[in-house]
């Protein structure tokens, strides 16, 4: 038998579990909701059957086994032997997250740790219908076996340590997961790289009482006495134990090397024993396990319709691409400088031609690596139905969850990070947006509340939106919370009008558990949201009308990799503004600013705007404008605009982003960097983060 990457060989059979999850949690949610379907039980049935036979041939005993199980229970209501209820269903449920966290362990290089003969049990039980057992949920003590030597050894190369954080957080702190939310974002602030949590932070099935110990395995440049100092002083902390590992601390379990190896040792013994099922392994598996499995000409044109290609390599593409631009834009100012200056030469003619040509070739690769990295973003709204129909379960509240726009593309790293944001909207949509359902009808609604979630494209702009027909925002209770907890005074409230109230929920330190249980909007980590939008360059923007709902409204950019950039001149220093956050560009006279209350603002189209010198912010000399025009550039944060002054601009282009590193760490105000036709490199301007500076948030 040939040899063949091992590595690769799980990665594809990792992929079609993916696959085969994503198709049993969509066909349950059908079997929920049409009830006893032949053709979504065999639909059902074939995708644990073919999770059998890969999980089979790869040596994964415990999925094999639960696999098994599921479809002898499936077989069973397809042979009228047992209906679809909602036990069936909730059963059906835990098996698919027993398979999920199976999926898990595998992908994280650790031995199936997972003990899944309870839940085995409960199946077989429910099979010969007796009651079902309640699946006890196995203690993780430690996480330092989510680490190898040679992972450790790797970060201290680096100058980084590695920790074992153990935090609990206080019983009466009603919101548990917001603090622990608040917590890894105050580590991840410190530069620290989180590599491992307990509970998982991505799981929006998690409890309030999952996140009363959390434990963090993450790399830091702090000490442990710092670290220690972080956590202690924050709210709701009753307990931080930290520990370092090191060269002792060495994985007592089974290392990456002797997983792979055992991995090789059952993928091998099952091609050989035995020819492989059809449905067991993908088929550019078969071809790199054996060159003597042969294909018809009809598969083979089959299969090179798509192929599967590692992240990185697109990654390191995307690269390239970028560089490409870079050059291709310094290529273009060379060949109009020289055009200009020796208009007679007709090589510079022919140069100019073939810039031009690059230009345009250099478009179109960009414009294909870029539909390349873009995803549907159904990979992200398929989660949502799930959680929906879980939370209203818990609440007795019955929710009619509609989704639109699945096939609208966004980069996948867009996607990943917009997934915990979108998860706070709805948690917080589904338990204290939309109402219960005798509230409802004491306010003549449908008992049914319903929950939008849209995504569509606008410009070059991604707009996502998650809205309820709830109760809406309450803008005194709004002020008066505020006003309570000290996040802004009295007379700052009274002069606030009721689209500014609701906006208070996005101010850090409104968000507390008192304010859910008081206000009957939201107020629930609204200011983790504001941010990790605003990382993205995005903005998230807010409708609400008292008695009739919520609308919040995100717009992102399209991708992170390459942006268009204003270029800004402040003196002799050269900055990049994003055009997505750019509204306009005005030209003032000095004499045309004002100051009201100490502060300078201007009128533009009848709307008072407020005057920021960037010298000023950035610490850069003024220049004396004399007499003339001032270029301004009006750029929004959410619902805000801002009048920014500069010296001179110098038109935009297609920029490169390049990230500054965790040697520099995140600076206020600035988003990366990029590289210019010329050479230089300068600094991107984050707008959110002005905003930050300007009101000391």
């Amino acid at each position: 038998m040939d040899t063949f990457d091992l590595s690769e060989f799980l990665g594809i059979f990792i992929d079609e579990v993916d696959e085969q999850l994503d198709i049993i949690d969509q066909e349950i949610l059908v079997l929920e909701q049409e009830g006893e379907s032949p053709e979504v039980i065999q639909r059902l049935f074939r995708a644990a059957h073919t999770l059998k036979g890969s999980s089979a041939t790869m040596g994964f005993e415990d999925m094999t086994k639960l696999t098994h199980e599921m479809e002898h229970l499936l077989d069973h209501v397809r042979n009228n032997k047992l209906s679809v209820t909602p036990d069936l269903i909730n059963l059906l449920f835990k098996c698919l997250d027993g398979l999920k966290q199976l999926k898990d362990e595998i992908v994280s290089g650790e031995e199936e740790r997972t003990d899944i003969t309870p839940l085995i049990e409960e199946v077989e039980n429910f099979s010969a219908g007796k009651p079902p057992l309640q699946v006890e949920e196995k203690d993780t003590s430690t996480l330092s076996s989510a680490i190898n030597q040679e992972e450790i050894e790797s970060f201290e190369g680096q100058g980084l340590h590695i920790y074992e954080l153990a935090i609990h957080i206080a019983a009466e702190c009603e919101m548990k997961s917001i603090r622990a939310f608040l917590i890894k974002n105050q580590l991840e602030s410190l530069g620290a790289e989180i590599i491992q949590s307990v509970p998982n932070f991505d799981n929006p099935e998690n409890d309030e009482e999952d996140y009363e110990k959390i434990q963090f395995l993450l790399a830091s440049q702090q000490g442990e006495s710092e670290i220690t100092e972080t956590v202690k002083t924050m709210m709701d902390v009753d307990e931080v134990v930290v520990s370092t590992l090191g060269q002792e601390a060495v994985n007592e379990t089974a290392s990456a090397v002797e997983v792979e190896e055992e991995l090789e040792k059952s993928a091998e013994s099952a091609l050989t024993e035995k020819e492989p099922k059809p449905m067991a392994v993908h088929p550019e598996v078969k071809q790199a396990a054996s060159k003597s499995t042969k294909k018809k000409p009809a598969q083979s044109k089959q299969q090179a319709q798509t192929i599967r290609v590692d992240v990185d390599r697109l990654e390191h593409l995307m690269n390239l691409v970028g560089e490409l631009v870079i050059d291709q834009t310094r290529i273009s100012q060379v060949s109009g400088l020289l055009h200009n200056r020796y208009t007679e030469d007709d090589t510079v003619d022919d140069l100019v031609q073939v810039s031009d040509h690059v230009a345009r070739v250099i478009g179109e690769l960009q414009e294909s690596v870029m539909k390349v990295r873009m995803l549907p973003i159904r990979q992200l709204f398929s989660r949502f139905p799930r959680m929906v129909r879980d939370l209203a379960q818990n609440l007795d509240k019955d929710i009619d969850l509609v989704i639109e726009g699945q096939e609208t593309e966004l980069d996948r790293t867009v996607i990943e990070k917009i997934g915990d944001p979108l998860i706070h909207l709805i948690r917080n949509a589904v338990d204290h947006g939309l109402e219960s359902k005798a509230d409802r009808i004491a306010a003549n609604k449908s008992e049914k509340g319903v929950l939008r979630i849209t995504a569509s494209h606008e410009e070059n702009q991604v707009v996502i939106t998650v809205g309820d027909d709830g109760a809406g925002i309450d803008p005194e209770k709004m002020k008066a919370s505020a006003v309570k907890k000290g996040v802004i005074s009295a007379e700052e409230a009274e002069k606030l009008t009721d689209d500014e109230a609701a906006y208070l929920i996005f101010r850090p330190g409104f968000s507390t558990a008192k304010e859910v249980s008081d206000v009957s909007g939201r107020g629930v980590g609204m200011d983790i949201v504001r941010s990790h939008i605003e990382s993205l360059n995005g903005i998230i923007e807010l409708n609400t009308e008292l008695g009739k709902g919520t609308t919040f409204k995100i717009k992102l950019p399209l991708t992170l990799a390459i942006i268009t950039g204003l270029i800004i001149r402040l003196a002799d220093r050269t900055f990049i503004l994003p055009m997505s956050n750019v509204v306009e560009i005005v030209r003032i006279h000095p004499d045309t600013i004002q100051t009201i209350k100490g502060k300078s603002i201007v009128v533009v189209r009848e709307q008072v705007l407020p005057v920021v010198w960037l010298h000023d912010l950035l610490q850069i000399q003024r220049t004396d404008p004399g007499d003339r025009q001032l270029p301004v550039v009006i750029v929004a944060v959410g619902e805000k605009r801002i009048a920014l002054i500069v010296d001179e601009l110098q038109g935009n282009q297609e920029i490169v982003v390049k990230s500054l590193g965790k040697y520099i760490g995140k600076i206020n105000g600035v988003s990366g960097a990029t590289i210019l036709g010329d050479g230089r490199v300068e600094l991107i301007l984050e707008v959110a983060g002005i905003n930050r500076m300007l009101n000391n948030v």
